[in-house]
């Protein structure tokens, strides 16, 4: 189900009036209900893998404060994730639903796959009872480190399988061959689910958390269920931290009418950015990047109008998530703060998917040995950050290299800060900055957009060389793009003059406001007559 999508304001309609109609314990119930509609929309079968993750997150969290687990903070977690094994992947769902509804189709309502539900739950519920007793018993140190590894080795193990499986194999048989070792390659038809990188990394994060004694547990399994699974941001983010967002699960929420009007903004102010800017584009940057001899030209307006298309495609989902979070009392992460605007890797790195970037930085960076060390150390510790961050993004080389493309960046940043110190900055040379970093992070665009390594190399050389020149053989933006780049850029350029977005919002005249929300209405309209697309974040 997409943001921009019919089905999802209908979806949200009569989520909403339910909320609004129902006391505290029964919102919470109506949205994780409504969170696994919303996720399983797309295929029930992958539902389970988040129950599985939520319940062994949340199993990990208690040993890991209290070494014990009561009957029920056992039962629970247990009977849920064996009822969704049943459901979900023992049964054809969509098929069972149809029949409920008295439309079935007379196929069969048990899957080929029952077989093995009935053999691997009470198998896994049998080896977690196991490693439990044996995990009690352990000196408290060893019991925590212990259990942090088994957790993170279960979502990691996971996470791989599904996206990175694929990858690894045809990475080892292509190195095989090339070094004379005949190696068939071996595909498993693997489909990636929706938004597993990032409710994995969402769920990580809290029993890392608690691991650190930076957290307390929730004994509550469904509360925790809401925090994993929370419908806005569950597929493309913004990745949360369990010390902001549990507490507002767990806790009798106040809507006002500042959260009301501050979401139906963003709500708009997302979708403008997503239907009539980044979808705008679309064809634009499809046909350059589908061009094997693309000219000078077409490399450069393709490169642009991606960096300006996933940003707005992503910020747009963001502002989204956050405006529809509002409606129901909750308060996200602000994701993206004027990224464009950065002038230094490490400024961008603040402004561009905040909470991954936090995420890497807190979990991965810092515990690596984050700056504390030499030059060289700390460099070495931003490479591997940003080649993983790369990964992240998908199983493929081209991810790879910008990762290490921007590990290098920040690499060089740092060594230069470290010999020639900060200089001050005035108005002339924070835009030098602005401008040369830029045109920095555009050349990291096109290798995030490149389809192949051999694609990389020919549109490099085509920069460096001005092969075709200034011809440009790419569609032209749509009209809803053009005039929607010019007003966002306006918007952008009078909320960074004003200091961000607080302060932006405070000061702002109502009739510029509603000015601005006309417009973006009506090109929002306008820009229903482009092509659809999935949100390009949704494939991470």
């Amino acid at each position: 189900m997409l943001f921009n999508s019919l089905e999802f304001l209908v979806f949200l309609a009569v989520v909403y009036g339910l909320y609004r109609a129902l006391p505290f314990r029964g919102q919470n119930w109506m949205l994780l209900v409504a969170s696994y509609m919303f996720y399983g929309w797309w295929d029930w079968r992958f539902l389970f893998l988040m129950i599985f993750s939520t319940s062994v997150d949340f199993w990990t969290g208690l040993v890991l404060d209290r070494g014990r687990l009561k009957r029920n903070e056992w039962l629970v977690p247990a009977a849920f994730l064996s009822a969704a094994a049943l459901l979900l992947i023992g049964c054809d769902f969509s098929e069972l639903l149809r029949v409920v509804r008295g439309a079935g189709s007379g196929a069969p309502i048990v899957s080929p796959l029952m077989p093995h539900v009935l053999v691997g739950i009470p198998a896994f519920l049998s080896a977690a009872a196991i490693g439990y007793r044996v995990l009690v018993t352990l000196p408290e140190a060893q019991r925590r480190k212990a259990c942090m590894i088994v957790s993170i080795v279960l979502q990691l193990a996971v996470l791989g399988f599904f996206k990175y499986f694929n990858f690894f194999i045809d990475s080892l048989v292509a190195s095989l061959n090339a070094a004379g070792i005949a190696a068939q390659p071996s595909h498993f038809d693997i489909v990636l689910p929706v938004g597993i990188s990032f409710y994995t990394f969402q769920s990580m994060s809290y029993a890392i958390d608690i691991y650190r004694r930076e957290l307390k547990p929730t004994d509550r399994f469904f509360d925790f269920a809401l925090f994993v699974s929370f419908f806005p941001q569950l597929v493309a983010g913004p990745i949360e931290r369990a010390r902001n967002l549990l507490p507002q699960m767990s806790n009798p929420r106040t809507v006002t009418g500042e959260q009301i009007r501050r979401g139906l903004f963003l709500i708009v102010f997302g979708l403008f950015k997503k239907i009539a800017i980044a979808d705008g584009l679309a064809g634009t940057v499809d046909q350059a990047f589908a061009n094997p001899t693309a000219s000078w030209g077409t490399v450069v307006v393709g490169t642009v109008a991606f960096a300006i298309q996933i940003y707005c495609d992503f910020s747009g989902y963001s502002d989204v998530a956050r405006g529809v979070s509002k409606l129901f009392g909750v308060e996200l992460m602000i994701n993206f703060n004027q990224p464009y605007f950065a002038k230094s890797p490490r400024d961008f790195w603040q402004r561009w998917h905040i909470s991954l970037s936090t995420w890497l930085s807190d979990y991965l960076y810092k515990p690596l040995g984050g700056n504390r060390g030499s030059l060289a150390f700390t460099c070495r510790n931003l490479m591997l950050t940003m080649i993983l961050g790369g990964l992240w993004h998908g199983a493929a080389w081209n991810y790879v290299l910008w990762g290490v493309f921007h590990g290098t960046v920040l690499s060089t940043h740092r060594v230069m800060r470290e010999w020639l110190g900060a200089p001050r900055d005035n108005a002339f040379t924070a835009l030098l900055k602005i401008a040369g970093f830029g045109l920095i992070t555009l050349y990291g665009w096109m290798l995030f957009r490149a389809h192949s390594l051999e694609q990389i190399g020919n549109f490099t050389a085509t920069l460096f060389t001005g092969a075709g020149g200034l011809t440009v053989t790419a569609a032209r933006p749509g009209f809803s793009a053009a005039l929607g780049v010019l007003l966002l850029v306006a918007w952008e350029l009078v909320q960074y003059r004003r200091g961000g977005d607080a302060k932006f919002y405070r000061g702002l005249p109502d009739p510029l406001t509603a000015l601005a929300i006309a417009g973006m209405i009506f090109l929002t309209l306008m820009g229903t007559s482009n092509e659809p697309a999935q949100f390009i974040y949704f494939q991470f």
